[in-house]
């Protein structure tokens, strides 16, 4: 049963920092100490607005970007500094499906040679590889004569179907889904959200889904965790995100995110205004205070702690929205005591299959 047991991921102070450009420029810190987890067939939704940080968590998780400090660990193994030679086993197990699916597959190579690419790296046989080439073409609704042709003969949907295809050849645990339909048509989207969710019940993967489209993520995922300037300020069930969001930046992303029914619209919050903080020299105290409307003397001055409320909920706020004075006190035991929940990860929610 997904989400429960175990953590497949477990992530813990997370940071990556990119070298500035210009002298005497500090580093760019795009993840900040982030901590989360990950269950054995779970979907961990990660949103933010552009330049949060989300693809450079969802790269340094698979190790493609190495960390600057804090550990990562897969099924119980602490992987965080582990070299290639050792990472070259474990590859199998995490893959990557990335945003553009054009420019993620070679145009000189046809379908069947980038598909069965990773198992030839693997040391797999070419009898073997091309046969399982085939079947994993009709299990993301190709034919098998799509094996033979170049990328650019595929429309925009194929080619994420041949992406797909790749990421799942050497049967992977995890898979770190990068934005995979925001460059899609949006019916072509429904039908990718529909293949990866039939695709994650027969095979059991876990999915770390990172997107700006908030209703696409509603819809996939278990929970939802909320970034903001290379921190996470939000980690919740997705019905309990969305449905009482506790932190004003994930109420602002709500409100910005267009609503069929106007009578919604009209009860939401006015989305705020403001710019994204420049990530080499965020703002002290909560990093979303210039842009808050809550915003306190204390929000300016002071950092807050990701805090654990009632019904798996974290939230790293002094003023946190939906949360009432039992809560607020459920909170403040939580934070006092030794295992305060800024110091543990929070853990996967239950989920029914």
């Amino acid at each position: 049963m997904p989400g429960t047991g175990a953590p497949l991921v477990e992530v813990a102070h997370l940071q990556h920092s990119f070298r500035s450009s210009g002298r005497g420029r500090p580093a760019v810190r795009a993840v900040d100490d982030v901590s989360f987890s990950l269950g054995a067939g779970e979907t961990l939704g990660l949103v933010g607005e552009s330049g949060c940080g989300k693809s450079t968590l969802a790269r340094s998780v698979l190790r493609l970007l190495e960390p600057s400090a804090g550990t990562i660990r897969f099924a119980g193994r602490d992987i965080t500094a582990l070299g290639a030679r050792a990472l070259r086993p474990l590859r199998r197990e995490m893959q990557m499906v990335f945003q553009d699916p054009t420019g993620a597959l070679n145009p000189r190579r046809r379908v069947g040679s980038i598909v069965s690419a990773p198992m030839r790296w693997q040391g797999a046989g070419r009898f073997a590889a091309e046969q399982w080439t085939r079947e994993l073409l009709v299990r993301v609704e190709l034919a098998p004569e799509h094996a033979g042709r170049f990328p650019h003969e595929l429309s925009g949907g194929q080619r994420q179907r041949v992406g797909i295809a790749r990421a799942l050849a050497l049967e992977p645990r995890l898979v770190v889904l990068d934005e995979p339909v925001s460059a899609l048509d949006v019916s072509v989207q429904a039908q990718i959200v529909n293949l990866l969710e039939d695709l994650q019940r027969d095979l059991g993967l876990a999915y770390l889904f990172v997107a700006h489209d908030l209703d696409v993520v509603r819809h996939v995922s278990d929970r939802v965790a909320v970034m903001y300037a290379g921190k996470i300020v939000e980690l919740a069930p997705a019905a309990a995100l969305y449905e009482r969001p506790v932190h004003p930046y994930t109420a602002a992303l709500l409100a910005a995110a267009p609503v069929p029914d106007p009578r919604r619209a009209r009860a939401r919050p006015r989305p705020v205004g403001g710019e994204h903080p420049d990530p080499s020299a965020p703002p002290p105290g909560c990093r979303f205070h210039p842009r808050c409307p809550a915003a306190t003397a204390i929000c300016r001055t002071e950092e807050p702690p990701l805090t654990e409320y009632p019904g798996g909920r974290l939230a790293a706020c002094h003023h946190p929205l939906a949360v009432g004075p039992q809560e607020l006190a459920a909170a403040a035991r939580s934070a006092a005591s030794p295992r305060s929940a800024s110091h543990r990860l929070p853990q996967p929610a239950h989920v029914t299959a």
